[in-house]
């Protein structure tokens, strides 16, 4: 009766929660910052890979609550300017504020969305964790390539959560590692690739289920229902999650 009473707590939840990108983020934005595990180390890895000590004008897109901008800092990384763009004003009221910075809200799924980003020259445009939440990859990805002829990203693809979407019979809601790569071939000349593995461990499966729907990892999942989600309960092999990430360096 307890896992029964667990299931059904979580399967409530699940009913409740919004059900777009936005709010899902807007909803958990003031705990954000205690779940977001491996969109940190994506984030520190990511910042690591700049080749420049110093650049005038960078540009964050999907930029949460600061992690791009935070390892800048701790890397010394020098700048002119930061333009933090993301669809969220609650994870933009916690991103840090600072004289050069800019925040930006406006949803790079909504067309003309670049209508609303300050019109300057960028050296190199940034973004971690965020862009597996494009409803249309090649249409996003097309209007940032305009921005910036340097691009540094990471986004989540469709490995992430494997073994909790086999036993759960659904399929990945992100898009693959193949489509990515075919999309950044089709706006830049250059890109070099790197597929990197972590994984998470957790005391319980509620702890799991906690953490998915408090990360904002699981924004746009297909909801599951009662019975899914008690099979996963009852059938999840493994006391850890996995995520798989793609990295990026593309230039033109």
């Amino acid at each position: 009766m307890k896992a029964e009473k667990i299931v059904k707590e979580i399967a409530d939840t699940e009913a409740k929660q919004a059900s777009s990108v936005v709010q899902e983020f807007s909803r958990f934005a003031h705990q954000y910052n205690t779940y977001n595990m491996i969109q940190a180390k994506v984030a520190t890895t990511l910042i690591s890979k700049l080749p420049s000590p110093s650049y005038k004008n960078i540009i964050d897109i999907g930029s949460g609550s600061g992690e791009v901008y935070k390892n800048l800092q701790k890397q010394k990384v020098l700048l002119e300017n930061f333009v933090a763009l993301d669809s969220a004003q609650t994870m933009l009221a916690i991103h840090p504020d600072d004289k050069q910075i800019t925040k930006i809200c406006t949803n790079f799924n909504d067309r003309n969305f670049t209508d609303h980003i300050p019109k300057q020259d960028y050296d190199v445009l940034l973004s971690s964790s965020a862009l597996q939440w494009s409803t249309d990859l090649v249409y996003t990805m097309r209007e940032l390539s305009l921005l910036s002829s340097t691009f540094y990203g990471a986004l989540f693809t469709s490995g992430t959560f494997k073994t909790l979407h086999q036993i759960a019979g659904v399929s990945s809601p992100i898009y693959s590692e193949n489509i990515v790569r075919d999309v950044m071939n089709q706006f830049y000349k250059d890109v070099q690739f790197e597929l990197h593995h972590y994984s998470l461990e957790f005391n319980s499966t509620r702890d799991m289920f906690k953490y998915i729907k408090q990360s904002g990892v699981s924004s746009g999942e297909r909801k599951l229902n009662y019975t899914q989600t008690k099979a996963l309960m009852e059938n999840y092999p493994l006391n850890y999650l996995e995520f798989e990430v793609l990295f990026m360096e593309a230039k033109n």
